[in-house]
């Protein structure tokens, strides 16, 4: 059983949160903090209810080495900005200064510690590094969906010797909202699935299409199931060994009355340029050296149309190359359809939550995902490690 925050007695107790603070950095000035408000509702539960925090993050891949541009040093400053007060920053995040720090915090502190991956043994799931970590604090709080798909010793290793355990607000959210979604969903539910490749979300179009009233497919991977019915794709991206395994997700919507709806009509280009000639064509009347970068008007019409009864809308990844703007329309369309919808929508994935962003609707969205891997992962059907660990 699952404990929360809101839960768990942390009256003059330390408690040791493992947030995702992995923000974009330029030049060390934060260019976008919404990971790291996101957990400031489980901060300020412990803080209000006479507790001290100690957070602890990754940021970026330093490869287990000291790397300054790879500092949590720009988020204490941020931290401290939006809550109102200091946040103590250490230059570390295992060792004796660290330790004497935590012992001496006082009820309403809070400690930074610097970037777990600076030391190898976070990624190797170490646990003689995860029972330091655990040694800080009286209590373990995981608030880091987006590695909770990882076995990493701050959400995995860590929980094995915790005193007590339990998950912050943004994983509530993320499961509560993915058990609406996934297991008792308002129907129709439908899922919009794109990016480049098959291959990455094979596990995820397999489980989708056992549970899903109707299947819209875009992005890079459209082309796959293009030519797996025969259509000529030019020189549109395309995985030729999955081709038998797109067939198999169509027999199987067929086999469950659900429907897979891929593009009728996209943008092609001679070449992935902003310079790039390109014009709209139907999917039968691709040229042999073109490649399609985007679905098309008449895609997002037949879009709209499946989606005008949803009851329930996942999303995850784009519909073509939005960062170039020639591409774009078709990415930033399903934005409109799926922000204008009244059904329950959850949007998932680094790329189609830049979309969001970028297009001022993410408010219009019932709830979008911090993650990118774990979100996929949990539509996978999978259970991830760092959730399990706090349920045993």
């Amino acid at each position: 059983m699952l404990s929360y925050v809101d839960e768990i007695e942390v009256k003059d107790k330390k408690v040791f949160i493992r947030a995702d603070f992995n923000v974009p950095l330029d030049q060390g000035i934060i260019t976008d903090d919404t990971r790291i408000k996101s957990t400031l509702p489980t901060v300020r539960s412990v803080l209000d209810r006479g507790g001290s925090v100690i957070l602890a993050s990754h940021l970026g891949r330093p490869k287990g080495k000291v790397d300054k541009k790879y500092s949590l040093a720009p988020v204490a400053d941020r931290l401290s900005e939006l809550l109102g007060k200091e946040v103590m920053f250490i230059e570390d995040c295992i060792g004796k200064e660290v330790e004497e720090k935590a012992q001496h915090l006082k009820p309403g502190d809070i400690l930074l510690l610097e970037n777990l991956r600076f030391h190898p043994e976070e990624e190797k799931n170490d646990e003689g590094f995860a029972r330091k970590l655990a040694g800080l604090a009286d209590i373990y709080i995981n608030d880091a969906f987006a590695v909770s798909h990882r076995a990493h010793a701050s959400v995995e290793a860590i929980t094995r010797f915790a005193g007590q355990k339990g998950a912050g607000f943004l994983i509530k959210n993320e499961i509560t909202y993915f058990k609406k979604a996934m297991g008792e969903p308002e129907r129709p539910l439908i899922a919009i699935i794109g990016g480049a490749k098959v291959s990455g979300k094979l596990e995820v179009l397999e489980n989708l299409i056992q549970k899903v009233d109707k299947l819209l497919i875009g992005g890079g991977m459209a082309f796959t199931f293009l030519k797996a019915e025969g259509i000529e794709i030019g020189k549109s991206l395309v995985e030729d060994d999955l081709l038998d395994t797109a067939r198999k997700v169509m027999k199987k919507a067929d086999e469950r009355g659900a429907k897979v709806i891929l593009p009728v009509d996209c943008v092609v280009a001679n070449k992935v340029d902003a310079e790039a000639e390109y014009k709209t064509t139907t999917i039968n009347d691709i040229p042999a050296d073109w490649l399609g970068l985007d679905i098309g008007e008449q895609t997002l019409k037949l879009f709209k149309e499946a989606i005008k009864d949803a009851g329930t809308i996942v999303w995850n990844g784009p519909m073509g190359v939005f960062e170039i703007e020639p591409f774009s329309k078709g990415t930033y369309g399903v934005v409109d359809l799926v922000a204008d919808s009244p059904a329950l929508s959850i949007v998932g994935g680094g790329d189609t939550d830049v979309a969001l962003h970028r297009s001022g609707k993410s408010d219009k969205i019932s709830f979008m995902s911090t993650a990118g891997g774990a979100f996929l992962e949990l539509l996978k059907g999978e259970t991830l490690p760092a959730i399990k660990a706090l349920e045993h």
